[in-house]
């Protein structure tokens, strides 16, 4: 497992246990569901279960031709986390009545849906048919003759 691989699965445990502690917060404090319920859920599906499935793809798809993405894993992680942090932290705020955050929450998204779409171009160099990798694999034959 390579080194953004491994913190994509760490960042998506914190978030698995920052998500069951929030949720476990709300009946002891039921307060503070209002505020924080799209937070909770946005932890726990994009904290957790997307940044989990990015980083096992980033790991386990197939790298045609030994391609590397070290580029494309560092910025999708970053892109990805501080969206949702930002949006973790701000979202309770804005949703408490603080209007002038708005925009902030706007680049948050923005963030998340830069990250998205940097994951789907990588992926893109990833998926390939059988056929594709013969004609990429007989190339490199040919060039190393």
């Amino acid at each position: 497992m390579g080194f953004w691989h491994f913190l994509f699965v760490r960042a998506a445990l914190f978030y698995l246990v920052y998500t069951a502690l929030l949720g476990t917060l709300f009946y002891f404090l039921p307060s503070l569901v209002g505020p924080f319920r799209p937070s909770h859920v946005h932890a726990g599906l994009v904290g957790f279960f997307l940044q989990m499935v990015m980083g096992v793809a980033y790991w386990m798809m197939p790298r045609p031709g030994g391609l590397r993405q070290d580029r494309l894993e560092a910025l999708t992680f970053f892109l990805l986390n501080a969206g949702l942090l930002l949006r973790l932290v701000l979202e309770p705020l804005y949703l408490m009545g603080k209007e002038g955050l708005r925009p902030w929450l706007g680049l948050s998204g923005g963030l998340q849906l830069a990250a998205t779409l940097v994951f789907a171009h990588a992926m893109t160099r990833r998926v390939v048919t059988a056929d594709r990798l013969r004609k990429m694999r007989e190339a490199r034959e040919r060039r190393e003759r």
